[in-house]
Order: structure tokens, then sequence, then C-alpha cells
């Protein structure tokens, strides 16, 4: 059977294939304990492009997605999981343990925050959308929603950090202490 080039559909927004490939990639490093670098290479040979018969993500199958930033997300979200999950656990609920999260959930926490402390990394608002877009794209719930609250609040944490600026919760903790000079 002969497919011409018009059934085949590329991906418009190759940068959020590249987003969702990462939480895929993450997830299952994650679950499976696998090696960063055999998912990445699993995910660029087996998982990315068109296919002559239109699969799609439902499938299994990634369109076009932007391969050196799926890389580097990949990477990078896997480095800094224990630092992802401590900031979780400071911005979640304590009755709402970051474990008790949804595994794709962390996922997408781990490549959204590592994204945004990027020192090149796109504005907030450009991140949180995408991220959004993917949330929304596994869920149908409130997880959106979720997400939102959650990159927003890191996002803030993310900018006191580097403007020298102590977030809300470290002043509110010291505001009772003496200064070491006051009796």
């Amino acid at each position: 059977m002969a497919h011409s080039d018009e059934q085949l559909s590329p991906a418009l927004r190759p940068r959020t294939a590249a987003r969702v490939a990462a939480v895929q990639a993450l997830f299952q490093i994650e679950q499976g304990n696998d090696n960063v670098d055999s998912v990445i290479v699993q995910f660029v040979q087996h998982r990315f492009g068109t296919t002559l018969t239109g699969e799609t993500y439902e499938d299994g199958y990634i369109p076009e997605a932007d391969v050196t930033l799926f890389t580097r997300l990949t990477r990078q979200a896997a480095g800094k999981c224990e630092h992802v999950r401590e900031l979780l656990t400071e911005v979640l609920p304590s009755t709402w343990p970051v474990n008790r999260l949804d595994p794709v959930l962390r996922a997408l926490f781990a490549v959204a925050i590592g994204e945004m402390e990027e020192p090149a990394a796109p504005p907030v608002n450009v991140i949180i959308n995408e991220y959004l877009d993917v949330a929304h794209g596994f869920f149908s719930g409130d997880e959106p929603k979720l997400v939102n609250g959650i990159l927003d609040t890191v996002a803030k944490r993310i900018k006191a950090a580097k403007a020298g600026t102590p977030s809300e919760e470290a002043e509110d903790a010291t505001a009772d202490k003496p200064d070491d000079g006051q009796i």
C-alpha cells in the first residue's frame, strides 16, 4: 500500500512533544529503575517520528519532537529527582506526601522544575503553560489545577532565590526570633 506525504502530519509543536516525551521517559526511569541514557536512546530510536500508518501518542509514538530539548530535559530531571522531592515536600500540604502523588505528576514536576531552574530558561509563564498542556494530555480531572498551583509556587521560590530574597515562608519562620545583638 502506498502512502503519500500528505497523510503524514508533522507535530505542530515539537518543543511540547519533547516535554511530553521527557515526562514519559522520566516516568519509565522511575518505575523501572532504568538507566537514563538507555531510555533516551529507546525513545529516539523507537518512539519519535511520524509513522506511515499514523500512530499517535495513544499508540506510544511521539510526533516529531525536539530531540535536543528532550534529551536535556530528561537528563536534568533524572539528576534532580531528590531536589524536586524536597521542593515538593515544602510546597505540598503536610497531609499530602510526595509519594502520594501520581507517578506521572511526579515526573511532570521533575521535568518542569528542572526546566524552570535552567540558566537560560524560557519565561516562567511559558513553562507553566506548556506543562499545563502536558498535564491536560495525561489527566482529565483536577490534576492540571494542581500542576498550575504547584509550578506557580515553585516559580516564585526560584525567583526569590535568584534575587537573593527569602521566600515568605522563610521570613515568617524567622520573624519572631530576636537578632544576635538583641535580648
